[in-house]
């Protein structure tokens, strides 16, 4: 059972909610009175850090009370509650988080913000593992060669899509990476893809989607935002600008 002691009230407040919109069975106690007999983990505050030595203790931060219930969760299951990160790559990738075979935490976010949000969940836990499905092959080439300081295997995705039902639109890619997440995969360092004509191509329409003006950058620069060198607005910057120099050199020539 997970034991909530503490008489920090931020602690407390953030912790227990946090607990209960898991759904999770837990009891509190003061400090300095017994634990029950059937307690696993005590989340407490950094003032009673050192009172709990027989039963394993997880520190709360007040403002991150969902990262020590998720210590704790993972605590509770032992060896099988190590933390792997499932990732389904994409524009805006899915994300799951596992403590075992148990979600704890599912995010789609841009892909810019991708890397900041795998590190972040990472970062406490004990030998996370990444993995990464290898669809998407231009984006997930940039999440491997972003990550740092954590395994990364690269996962075949075949099959981890579920059929979705009505009304579970947008749902699909977080479910893929939970479902990632539970594949072994080969461990990888880097990524080097050679990319097609017609990813480049989904690159330059892309651009000229998101272009003032209706003009796609070149190829050139659709390399460089393939193998996440720019953004594909900072490559319409860099357009813009050689543009500008042309128009330039051509009122001297006339």
């Amino acid at each position: 059972m997970i034991v909530v002691a503490t008489d920090d009230f931020e602690v407390y407040h953030g912790v227990v909610n946090e607990l209960r919109d898991r759904g999770t069975a837990f009891t509190t106690v003061e400090p300095g009175e017994g634990l029950p007999d059937e307690t696993a983990v005590v989340v407490t505050g950094a003032a009673h850090a050192d009172d709990f030595a027989d039963v394993t203790t997880i520190v709360a931060d007040p403002d991150a009370p969902r990262r020590a219930v998720d210590q704790a969760l993972a605590a509770v299951r032992g060896d099988g509650g190590r933390t792997i990160i499932g990732v389904d790559p994409g524009r805006k990738p899915g994300i799951a988080v596992l403590a075992g075979e148990m979600v704890v935490a599912a995010f789609q976010v841009p892909l810019s913000d991708a890397v900041d949000v795998i590190q972040r969940e990472a970062s406490d836990a004990p030998s996370p593992i990444v993995r990464v499905g290898d669809g998407s092959r231009l984006e997930g080439a940039r999440l491997v060669n972003d990550l740092e300081d954590v395994r990364v295997e690269l996962v075949d995705e075949t099959g981890t899509t579920p059929y979705l039902g009505t009304g579970s639109r947008g749902i699909g890619d977080v479910l893929a990476a939970v479902n990632i997440a539970r594949l072994e995969g080969e461990v990888v360092d880097v990524r080097s893809i050679d990319p097609t004509e017609g990813e480049l191509q989904v690159i330059r329409d892309r651009s000229r989607e998101q272009s003032e003006t209706n003009r796609a950058i070149d190829e050139l620069l659709a390399r460089r935002v393939a193998a996440g060198e720019l953004t594909i607005q900072e490559a319409l910057a860099e357009h813009r600008g050689e543009g500008e120099e042309q128009d330039e050199s051509d009122d001297a020539i006339e």
